[in-house]
């Protein structure tokens, strides 16, 4: 199922992203499916707990801020959202060991080149089988109707 996002939204995770480096920025996404695509309408801008360029954990009472917040705004939770400062814009092998929900999207920016980040969206099966989610952006922000 493809990943609809607005320019601005990717702006707000690639600066939060960069204003983290040399470590992993995290975050969360959710939104809305429509006509069978999911349709980000927010993304949350946790704290990386473990400070390090090469994992993170999430900070737990800003996630389950942000779980609150989705299930009052009756959004669907999409996923969540990493940086990869140093490496490029797939799953490392502990993203795979990592992750334990097969139907949520695994967002990875990566910052290897800082003048071209390169953001894409996978599915994780089984810790070891990745594929690849499209993501296609639009200047149009979405409001409440």
């Amino acid at each position: 199922m493809m990943l609809r996002m607005t320019q601005k939204d990717y702006q707000k995770i690639l600066n939060h992203a960069v204003s983290e480096l040399p470590n992993e920025a995290c975050g969360l996404i959710a939104g809305t499916v429509e006509d069978g695509v999911k349709v980000v309408r927010e993304v949350y801008l946790l704290t990386n707990v473990d400070a390090s360029r090469e994992h993170f954990s999430m900070k737990p009472e800003e996630q389950l801020a942000a779980v609150r917040d989705i299930r009052a705004k009756g959004y669907v939770m999409f996923g969540n959202w990493h940086s990869h400062p140093e490496s490029p814009s797939r799953p490392s092998e502990e993203d795979k060991r990592l992750a334990h929900d097969s139907g949520a999207d695994y967002l990875i920016l990566s910052l290897q080149d800082k003048e071209h980040p390169v953001l894409n969206a996978f599915r994780i099966f089984n810790h070891t089988e990745v594929s690849q989610t499209e993501i296609s952006y639009t200047e149009i922000s979405y409001t409440e109707v």
